[in-house]
């Protein structure tokens, strides 16, 4: 092999690692800046003979700036719900604790009586989130978790 050949095939290799490399660091920038929610998980327990019931939906919410809040609504998949973020806004508040500079662990929960129960559709339902970061981004998600509601 030359060493034209050879030189040539080395600066070409440095300079698509270069490429490689520098997209590599933009697309983690973009990721670390967009405002997320995930490891969500939401969880319905039924009010027994002696106990309330509960609906706790937890989530991680991340944001480069940190997080404001976390909006939170439940709604039955056969309501036909289908919530906006404007509508969102009006909802009420997950508990945030903050667990990095730019990151959050939220927490919604929701105590259910017998007389509720009764009245709550049984099947499935979604949970909708609106998230706030400290620097006024917004992330609205429709259908963020879903759980089951049974008697």
């Amino acid at each position: 092999m030359s060493k034209r050949v050879l030189v040539s095939s080395i600066v070409g290799v440095v300079a698509l690692g270069g490429v490689a490399a520098a997209g590599l660091a933009i697309a983690s920038t973009e990721t670390a800046k967009k405002l997320t929610v995930d490891n969500t998980s939401a969880r319905y327990v039924p009010p027994s003979a002696d106990l309330t019931g509960s609906l706790t939906f937890t989530a991680d919410v991340r944001d480069d700036s940190g997080i404001r809040g976390l909006k939170v609504l439940a709604w039955p998949a056969s309501s036909g719900l289908d919530p906006t973020a404007t509508e969102m806004r009006s909802t009420e508040n997950a508990t945030c604790k903050s667990t990095s500079d730019t990151a959050s662990r939220c927490t919604y929960t929701l105590k259910v009586t017998k007389a509720e129960a009764a009245d709550l559709a049984e099947g499935t339902w979604h949970i909708s989130t609106l998230a706030t970061a400290k620097d006024g981004d917004t992330e609205f998600t429709p259908r963020t978790s879903e759980f089951t509601v049974t008697r």
